[in-house]
């Protein structure tokens, strides 16, 4: 970026304070060359790309490096390392469709690091021409990536989506890659910046540079330009964003409240459902309860009611009996009474037949004084009056008995009479009491029944109240589903609104890519228009690397390493800088790179590997 008061140098300066900005703005710039390169040397290439075409070689171990940048170091039982086929694995959850690539991956025999199956499930993407949407799913889960990555790596950062974008061109390529084959496990992922280093100081000294850049100047006025009227459309396009946005967060807050309502409503209709239930469940075990004692007393009722009629019968077959008895009775009293009157006639006849005897006793008596002169005539006529006097005494005594007789049969009879009028006092004494329990017993079970009548009028009321009200419980449900389809209505214009949103999201993406692109473009020009600069002291460095200018240091003047200030030990062990000379741990010197004194990759610390590669893009650029 250019500054008014530093210039260019602004932005290396301020890179050069943030380590991890710097080596993501290197790796961006490494990606966009290979990928760059990638894609004109395969359309350049006219044909389908294998396993030893070098740029494809050298886009992969980019890839590796922005893939490994910021990677969180795993503990295991062999020490501290860090694996790329974590984050990679986890996109066969995001994408079902990856999952038959990372079972290929686990499949194949010759792997048996976690970066061979990294390697090969890159080579088998870019095969796929899902290389791009996989690892777009996998950037836009930030919390996923938070467990692999820390806060300031690539694929966290803007840069890797970046990155992601610049994948999608790589569609066009066709490659057929054998991954059984390769020896991707022991494989040495070094970047070989040669191949984008061609020709650079020639064209540095080349006379048509000024003109180059008075092109380049005119182009960057252009598009500053553009890029004005852009932003200040996407300022428009943003504040109609915002403002759907707002208008969004209302619905969505109406449709939260809406939702809610219905919950609540639901689950009122619910708990009055169960209460309905409740209720009616109770009713009809009540309702169950007073039929079945209704029932029971009623047979109780008809048990004693039979019992009772039975007693009845019983008591009226007794006084038919003893009514039939009292009148054999009364009959018979009547025909002794008519006996007695006979004997009573028979006695007055009897008394008067004695009375008239007596009579003629008395005269004969005065005749026999006066006759007895005549005793001899009258003794035959005196014998035969004896005999007919014994026969009348025999017939009087005889009369006697029969008398006392029926008097003694008239009193046994009195007797009987008595009794019987005795025992009928007591029956009538018995029905009338048996009448009155009966009475009683009959106004008991009426009021019972009376009362039940009355409980089965009640529960018939209960019951009428309860369909009523559940009659208006489903009137309140029928409202409450006419209130949950116009808010079903109301989301589907929520819906349709959201899709309205989506859509100026989408047109507003695009403008920012657009945009992004114009960035990108004026980013490019401004390290073209540096580079200059920059070579120079390349070049500068180069000669001092080449004079060995450095100044190496000796392992008993450091006993701290230079970067991150760890103390050495046993297990930290002392490495140099092959381009700087100071003493550092392995952690922060296990980068390794070609340097000018040096063809071959030598060992060099963080600072300067993210130095070189900054100087090589911005060189390559």
């Amino acid at each position: 970026r250019y500054c008014p008061k530093h210039g260019w140098r602004s932005g290396l300066r301020h890179s050069l304070r943030d380590p991890m900005s710097m080596e993501r703005t290197n790796l961006l710039n490494m990606a966009k060359l290979s990928i760059k390169g990638l894609i004109e040397s395969a359309l350049s290439f006219g044909r389908t790309l294998d396993s030893d075409y070098p740029p494809l070689q050298q886009f992969f171990v980019v890839m590796e490096h922005c893939l490994k940048h910021g990677l969180k170091v795993k503990k295991s039982f062999l020490g501290y390392n860090k694996s790329l086929w974590g984050p990679l694995e986890m996109v066969e959850k995001l994408c079902p469709e990856a999952g038959e690539i990372a079972a290929s991956v686990r499949d194949l025999p010759g792997l048996k690091t976690p970066l061979g199956r990294a390697r090969a499930w890159l080579r088998l993407a870019l095969m796929q021409k899902r290389l791009a949407d996989y690892l777009r799913l996998l950037i836009t889960r930030k919390d996923l990536l938070s467990d692999f990555y820390d806060n300031s790596a690539v694929m966290v950062e803007e840069e890797g989506a970046v990155i992601v974008g610049l994948l999608v061109g790589l569609n066009v390529i066709d490659a057929n890659l054998c991954v059984k084959g390769e020896d991707l496990d022991t494989q040495v992922g070094v970047i070989d910046f040669s191949m984008y280093l061609k020709n650079d100081i020639d064209d540095y000294r080349s006379g048509e540079r000024n003109g180059q850049v008075a092109a380049i100047l005119d182009q960057k006025n252009y598009v500053e330009e553009l890029n004005r009227q852009l932003n200040s459309s996407v300022h428009g396009l943003q504040g109609r964003v915002d403002n759907l946005e707002k208008s969004n967060s209302k619905l969505i807050e109406e449709l939260a409240i809406a939702k809610n309502n219905i919950i609540k409503l639901q689950e009122e209709n619910h708990q009055l459902r169960n209460e309905n239930t409740i209720i009616l469940i109770k009713a009809q075990q009540q309702l169950e309860v007073t039929q079945v004692d209704v029932d029971v007393e009623l047979d109780t009722y008809k048990q004693s009611r039979q019992g009772l009629d039975e007693m009845y019968n019983e008591a009226r077959r007794q006084l038919r009996e003893e009514c039939q008895l009292r009148q054999d009775v009364e009959n018979e009293l009547v025909v002794q009474v008519s006996m007695k009157q006979e004997m009573d006639l028979a006695m007055k006849l009897l008394e008067k037949d004695i009375h008239e005897k007596q009579d003629t006793l008395i005269g004969l008596r005065h005749q026999l004084d006066e006759v007895k002169a005549i005793n001899v005539e009258m003794y035959t006529k005196m014998q035969t009056s004896d005999d007919g006097m014994k026969q009348k005494n025999d017939m009087i005594t005889r009369l006697e008995e029969k008398t006392n007789q029926i008097t003694a049969t008239m009193k046994q009879l009195e007797q009987r009479l008595q009794e019987a009028e005795r025992d009928r006092w007591t029956a009538e004494d018995g029905a009338r009491k048996f009448k009155h329990d009966f009475a009683n017993k009959a106004d008991s079970l009426q009021k019972q029944i009376a009362q039940r009548e009355k409980q089965m009028l009640q529960l018939e009321t209960d019951l009428k109240i309860e369909k009523e009200w559940r009659q208006t419980l489903q009137n309140d449900l029928e409202r409450e589903r006419d209130i949950v389809a116009q808010l079903s209505a109301e989301a589907q214009q929520i819906n349709g609104l959201k899709k309205e949103f989506h859509r100026l999201q989408d047109e507003n993406s695009q403008l920012k890519g657009i945009c992004e692109e114009q960035e990108q473009a004026l980013e490019e020009l401004g390290c073209k228009l540096s580079e200059s600069k920059l070579k120079i002291e390349d070049i500068k460095e180069a000669n001092k690397a080449l004079q060995g200018g450095q100044v190496w240091l000796k392992d008993k003047d450091a006993t701290h390493c230079k970067l991150c200030e760890k103390e050495f030990s046993i297990s930290r062990r002392k490495h140099h800088c092959r381009n700087c000379g100071e003493i550092f741990c392995n952690a922060c010197s296990d980068n390794e790179l070609p340097l000018p004194a040096s063809p071959k990759p030598v060992r060099v610390c963080d600072t300067c590997h993210a130095l070189l590669l900054q100087r090589c893009s911005s060189n390559a650029t």
